[in-house]
């Protein structure tokens, strides 16, 4: 099931509650394993593990990156997660600026203002909110011409340049009808990478073999 089908009340539902917002900076507490967070602040795409490789494909996916963007859910993603992101950028010679963002709306504006800073990559962090305006996201993505690599393989379905990680349809299907303090906390047991060469050839990227072999789907 793609994005585009899960709707935004089916959403909340699944969540059990509206979106909150914080200012930035970003000033939620470390998660600890084993709780379960309410909003999805803890699910099992966003572990610094799985968003460190995501950043680490998209790099290898964009040869001569020097200068990426990330964003970030300014409620739920603590700050030594994203110093982290950034101290393995610069180990492999690239500037990662974080943008966070509070809501829904201020999500396409923050992608634009990454582009306008001089990004070559996005790379967006796991969290439910990226899916309330998916499409919307993607379309602005591929209008800025901007390699972008998302936490779920379905967004690369839907038109995403590069998917990684468990699907999330899958993830949060399981929620439906349960409190979050009764839902088990799992890792993820198969995490897929999801490559679409159609929009590479829209946006005028490239990708490299080693990416293509990797991939357990390319659209074509």
């Amino acid at each position: 099931m793609a994005f585009a089908q899960l709707k935004r009340r089916e959403f909340i539902t699944l969540l059990g509650g509206a979106m909150t917002s914080l200012a930035w900076p970003f000033a939620a507490p470390a998660q600890e394993l084993g709780r379960v967070y309410p909003l999805g602040a803890m699910i099992p795409s966003a572990s610094p593990d799985l968003d460190r490789k995501r950043q680490e494909i998209l790099i290898e996916a964009v040869p001569g990156l020097r200068k990426m963007a990330a964003l970030a859910d300014a409620s739920v993603t603590p700050h030594r997660h994203l110093e982290a992101l950034q101290n393995a950028a610069r180990q492999s010679g690239v500037e990662l600026s974080i943008f966070g963002v509070a809501s829904s709306e201020e999500v396409v504006p923050a992608i634009v203002v990454a582009k306008a800073a001089g990004a070559q990559a996005l790379n967006l962090l796991a969290t439910p909110l990226f899916t309330v305006n998916a499409r919307g996201i993607i379309e602005c993505i591929a209008a800025l011409r901007l390699p972008a690599m998302h936490p779920w393989p379905e967004a690369a379905e839907d038109g995403g340049l590069l998917g990684y990680g468990p699907r999330f349809v899958k993830t949060f299907r399981q929620m439906r009808g349960a409190r979050p303090a009764d839902i088990p906390v799992e890792q993820p047991t198969k995490l897929e990478l999801v490559v679409n060469l159609k929009t590479a050839k829209a946006i005028g990227v490239e990708l490299p073999t080693s990416i293509l072999l990797r991939a357990d789907e390319v659209i074509e």
